[in-house]
């Protein structure tokens, strides 16, 4: 396993403005089991009052919200993606921002960095946002 130093970001004040312009996040990876981070951080974003959408391969419903099995399949606008799957789904994740209009930030949660897919989205005007925690950094702007 090879451990990436995340190269490419977006600054503090950067961040700020993604978490207050977002509405609608879709969480791929967002399990339904309480003790996993992405339900725990989910949980959050919602008490806060974010749409959160969950894509999962499973279950109908998770957090009171219809599951989705992928990002293609939701029928409604996203802005952002906050990925917890392996860095490598990144990749995959671009891809359907590219074949969308309305997803503009990548966010990669805590532990998991994607320098070139970092490179590629910023190249492609998207925001991208990687090794942070989107609670984390919410409380920490908005407390």
């Amino acid at each position: 396993m090879e451990c990436e130093f995340p190269r490419v970001n977006e600054p503090s004040d950067e961040i700020k403005k993604i978490l207050k312009s977002v509405k609608v996040i879709a969480i791929p990876g967002l399990s339904p089991d309480e003790s996993k981070p992405s339900h725990r951080v989910a949980k959050y974003l919602k008490s806060v009052g974010y749409k959160v959408v969950p894509i999962y391969p499973k279950e109908d419903e998770i957090l009171g919200e219809k599951v989705y099995r992928s990002l293609k399949e939701v029928p409604f606008e996203i802005d952002m993606i906050d990925m917890f799957r392996k860095a490598v789904v990144a990749k995959d994740m671009l891809e359907v921002m590219k074949s969308r209009d309305d997803i503009k930030v990548l966010w990669l949660q805590e532990g998991i960095v994607n320098n070139e897919v970092g490179e590629e989205a910023k190249s492609l005007g998207y925001k991208f946002v990687q090794n942070k925690c989107t609670m984390v950094e919410h409380r920490g702007i908005f407390g």
